[in-house]
């Protein structure tokens, strides 16, 4: 019998459901890049109908339960249902895919009107003069902004419902189209039925899994310059072989994100930058290919900087939560803000920067980056994205009352868009919203890298620009210091903050190894011969006992000195995740010197307590060692008996708990929803929240239990996301 229903694996978490004789196509799951695995999969191709060439896809999307799963974003429809509108012309005029039928959101309501929420603003940004206004744009310019933006948009703000349909699924079988049937059977998890057949799909990431971008990017080693620029990205949100156009700036060896784009996490993991080592972003504007990567920031153990105008912060903060379904104050529990004057110089760490308007459908800048050096003013200009300016030309209108953009502007944006620098990255994606190499065969610049594109540069184009791979570096202004040896003695500082200066001078001497992608630096049941303090990179911590528990490590944590100071072997591999810098410090000297400064005790005792945390899924592999060392000054052990009520259902608690010993159980009413064990966490909806516990929580049986009060870890975006997340997984629990 020919099957009519299909379910076909794409990547983890994502499926292609088909019914060819239902004219339905269901992308089943949508995390970042969703359409470049399709297409790399083959379920995306072209053809040509009636002498018009397009793209294949799906026409529906399932989403997640949740919009958050080990860190990544499982629901980020925006891309997939732009190629939809556009790439197969759903919604493109005589097109032969535009019949009326729109692209389908199926799910769970909470997440349906999210998506909603956010493919919204990501179409439009603000939505209003009185929106821009509130960022601090005078009247007039306000005015002008929105004539521009609703010329992009053909003189109408559209809400989502106009050109998408939704449908919420339950657990009650519902017709989707023309004979399919879809329903929830558990978290997470969807029965479709067409006739006598049925799949079912699982969209839960398992504990240790994560989406995989669709590209190899292979693995760089990247030297801390003084000023430089790390090529990050060259394509576009369609190019299946490169990520998105971004940059990383390089200053006085720290690094600044320029977007963040899809993917980011994997692309800092190629090049060995950890997140933790991001001191900041600088954002251009709130389309996906640009903004996708901004939530995997939320893993950081600290605030990263954000860097923005007020325009764009607005139009991001308003995407951004309107995805999370938080209220627009959350961002400033995740980024630190910091605010740049639009068209102006504004001195930051030490660096200049300038943002520039750009016209686009929504709020854009493109920036300069300048130094003064030893030999005058050395600069980097990011023009993502920009308007080509035959687009441009075609909007001029002196007419303030209707859509378009004046010509005294347009000669501005034209002037900014060719002032040089010494290295200039320029969109060329070319189409309504992106730009044209042609426009800068005469730039001034020494050296213009074109990006943005899907396809390969044309002849005519690399006669204008050059090209960049991903990991190529430019440097500006070389380096004459040793970074890594400065991060070795911030390390240290935090290491032994009671030990002087001149003491800490004996383990700076101390040699610095690069370890490459993969390779073993201690080994499970070794005895260690030396500490390495993490300097660079990321470790992988991989425990071989029955727990099988993996976690990464990340830079400042010294490697192995658990086992060295009891002498006994090591209990885990450590293992490179990327190119890894280590201080060396051998075993007698590390010995020596801990029992010298009388910290053995203390040592021994805290390294008891890091060695559980680590093990633990929200402490496990996003702390840096001056957290940890903070978290276990404020743990709180607390003993409980058996069937002991710990929280009352409805109450409100300030705490945090986490199991050391023992189990517990969730009750509802007189039911058992769940059964916690050693490392798990409870109390999270009233500790993050300030809600009422949904659960009543005994011990089932004689346990030992964490009590974490400081307010302080909630500043911390890894684990307020994480603690997010659970409550929302949580919320699912039934009786």
């Amino acid at each position: 019998m020919i099957q009519k229903l299909k379910k076909i694996p794409i990547t983890t978490g994502v499926y292609w459901v088909e019914v060819p004789e239902a004219d339905l196509y269901v992308l089943c799951g949508c995390p970042a890049d969703s359409i470049k695995h399709l297409k790399k999969r083959g379920f995306v191709i072209a053809e040509e109908q009636d002498g018009v060439c397009f793209e294949t896809g799906p026409n529906a999307i399932l989403l997640s339960d949740v919009l958050m799963q080990n860190g990544e974003f499982s629901n980020l429809g925006e891309f997939p249902v732009l190629h939809m509108l556009y790439m197969q012309g759903m919604i493109v005029p005589k097109h032969p895919n535009n019949n009326g039928k729109k692209p389908m959101l199926l799910g769970c309501e909470k997440q349906v009107r999210a998506q909603m929420a956010y493919i919204y603003r990501g179409n439009y940004g603000l939505i209003s003069e009185e929106e821009i206004r509130a960022t601090g744009i005078e009247s007039d310019l306000a005015h002008d902004m929105m004539r521009l933006k609703l010329k992009f948009s053909y003189g109408t703000i559209h809400p989502s419902e106009d050109f998408l349909d939704t449908m919420v699924i339950g657990s009650e079988p519902v017709e989707i189209q023309n004979g399919v049937l879809l329903y929830r059977v558990g978290f997470n998890r969807y029965e479709f039925r067409y006739g006598q057949e049925s799949v079912q799909v699982d969209l839960n990431l398992g504990p240790d899994q994560y989406y995989p971008p669709p590209y190899d990017l292979g693995y760089q080693f990247i030297q801390r310059e003084y000023f430089a620029v790390i090529h990050s990205g060259d394509g576009n949100g369609w190019d299946v072989e490169r990520p998105s156009m971004g940059s990383i700036l390089m200053f006085q060896g720290k690094f600044y994100l320029i977007d963040a784009g899809p993917n980011i996490i994997h692309s800092l993991s190629a090049l060995g930058i950890n997140l933790n080592e991001i001191a900041g972003i600088f954002h251009t504007h709130a389309h996906d290919d640009h903004f996708a990567g901004l939530p995997a920031l939320l893993n950081s153990d600290h605030r990263v900087k954000y860097f923005a105008t007020p325009l764009v912060r607005a139009s991001v903060t308003k995407k951004l939560c309107a995805l999370m379904s938080l209220p627009e104050e959350h961002f400033s529990h995740y980024f630190e803000i910091h605010d740049l004057d639009l068209n102006e110089w504004n001195m930051v760490e030490g660096m200049e920067v300038k943002p520039i308007f750009s016209p686009h459908p929504l709020e854009t800048t493109i920036f300069m980056f300048r130094i003064f050096s030893e030999d005058g003013y050395h600069s980097y200009a990011h023009w993502a994205d920009i308007a080509a300016f035959n687009i441009l030309d075609g909007m001029v209108s002196e007419d303030l009352s209707v859509p378009g953009i004046s010509s005294t502007w347009l000669a501005q944006i034209k002037k900014d868009y060719l002032l040089p620098a010494d290295l200039k990255k320029v969109d060329v994606g070319g189409g309504p919203i992106h730009g044209n190499a042609s426009d800068f065969a005469n730039d001034p610049s020494p050296k213009v890298v074109l990006s943005h594109k899907s396809k390969d540069l044309a002849i005519w184009e690399k006669g204008i620009g050059s090209s960049a791979h991903f990991g190529m570096v430019d440097v500006l202004v070389p380096s004459r210091r040793d970074y890594v040896r400065e991060y070795a003695k911030q390390y240290l500082e935090t290491l032994f903050p009671s030990v002087g200066s001149n003491a800490k001078e004996i383990l700076m001497n101390c040699p610095i190894m690069t370890f490459n992608p993969g390779e073993i630096l201690l080994k499970h049941g070794t005895h260690p011969q030396h500490v390495y303090v993490l300097l660079t990179g990321t470790v992988e911590y991989i425990r071989l006992d029955d727990s099988s528990f993996s976690g990464l490590l990340l830079p400042g944590l010294p490697l192995g000195d658990n086992a060295l100071l009891h002498n006994k072997p090591l209990l885990a591999t450590y293992r490179a995740a990327s190119y890894a810098q280590v201080l060396r410090i051998p075993k007698e000297l590390y010995r020596h010197f801990v029992k010298s400064h009388g910290l053995m005790e203390y040592f021994v005792s805290a390294l008891k307590i890091k060695a559980f945390l680590k093990k633990t899924w929200l402490f496990g592999s996003v702390m840096s060692f001056p957290i940890l060392e903070d978290l276990v000054q404020s743990l709180d052990l607390q003993h409980f008996t058996e069937h002991q009520v710990i929280l009352e259902s409805g109450a409100s608690n300030v705490s945090l708990y986490l199991i050391d010993q023992g189990e517990v159980q969730l009750f509802q009413d007189s039911h058992i929803v769940a059964t916690l064990g050693v490392g798990e966490v409870f109390g999270e909806e009233s500790y993050v929240f300030g809600k009422p516990n949904r659960y009543k929580v005994k011990a089932a049986c004689g346990a030992k239990i964490y009590c974490i009060s400081t307010p302080a870890l909630l500043d911390i975006p890894v684990i307020h996301r994480k603690l997010v997340e659970l409550t929302a997984k949580r919320m699912y629990l039934k009786n």
